[in-house]
């Protein structure tokens, strides 16, 4: 089995600051860290240090430090189309209180053309995995061809856009949502949870944990989060998201998945960092250990 990720690859420039920079000011950086981000990248990432065989299909520029990176973390980034755009990038300004302000340029991840994606899924074999998000661009089209072959669909509906979401859901085996956007899809629809069209749903509520429904048969599983001392919360969803796609790919059950994922993304909230500083399957096996 195998995961493809439709997802965004972005390069973050973080600079962290005495204060946010108010308009017209000019203000000197404290310090300055560069890493891999995008949630598509976080999540491809995510799966591949879960255990899972993964392909990522998207867009980049003509650097090659962001491909490197992701290919040093075992993901296949075959499918990525090298374009002359710039590989997307995040501007992210943060003071010494941890309020942030963050500039996006999406370049490449929306540059690529639908049918190199189209083509590389091509390769793809009935069971595998779709992961996608809302950072790219064509993931209706790719998600409707994955579903017409048989694979899983899983969709991360962030950042949230009703309509995004909407064009995306009639393809979705399993939705994933934080508890705003959950809310927010909800309130678009004027439908319950237990009422959203999709087979199954995956919310992830932060610090109370995360919960999984089975919206056919009305199973319902809730998986506290592990109580560890947050640093960064940055990718803490992506990091779910990833393992519990590539769990799933491996055959595990809900429960099983769910507690993997909790126990990855714990880890990763005590660490700096988006992508990078996501951990090793054998990371969070040793951290379970001894955990009811």
């Amino acid at each position: 089995m195998a995961i493809w990720n439709l997802g965004s690859i972005n390069i973050d420039h973080v600079y962290r600051l005495a204060h946010l920079v108010a308009p017209g000011e000019t203000l000197a950086a404290e310090s300055y860290s560069f890493g891999l981000g995008g949630k598509g990248a976080n999540q491809s990432v995510a799966a591949a240090r879960a255990g899972a065989r993964v392909v990522h299909l998207g867009g980049a520029g003509p650097e090659g430090w962001a491909l490197a990176r992701l290919a040093g973390y075992g993901v296949d980034c075959s499918g990525v189309q090298r374009l002359d755009v710039p590989t997307g990038h995040a501007i992210i300004t943060v003071d010494r209180g941890g309020e942030n302000a963050i500039v996006i340029f999406a370049g490449a991840n929306r540059a690529f053309a639908a049918g190199g994606a189209l083509q590389a899924l091509q390769a793809a074999a009935p069971g595998d995995t779709l992961m996608l998000q809302n950072e790219t661009a064509h993931g209706p089209a790719v998600a409707r061809a994955a579903r017409a072959k048989g694979m899983r669909v899983i969709y991360s509906a962030a950042p949230f856009e009703v309509e995004a979401v909407q064009a995306v859901l009639p393809h979705v085996t399993l939705l994933v949502l934080n508890a705003v956007e959950a809310a927010q899809l909800c309130d678009a629809l004027g439908l319950g949870l237990e009422a959203l069209p999709v087979p199954e749903l995956l919310v992830t509520r932060g610090s109370e944990g995360a919960e999984w429904r089975d919206l056919v048969s009305g199973a319902r599983l809730v998986q506290p989060a592990f109580r560890v001392q947050p640093v960064d919360t940055t990718g803490a969803g992506d990091t779910f998201a990833g393992y519990f796609a590539a769990a799933y790919d491996a055959g595990m059950a809900p429960a099983a998945a769910l507690r993997l994922a909790a126990a990855a993304a714990a880890l990763k909230v005590t660490r700096a960092g988006a992508a990078d500083a996501i951990p090793a399957r054998l990371e969070v096996d040793a951290f379970l250990e001894g955990r009811a």
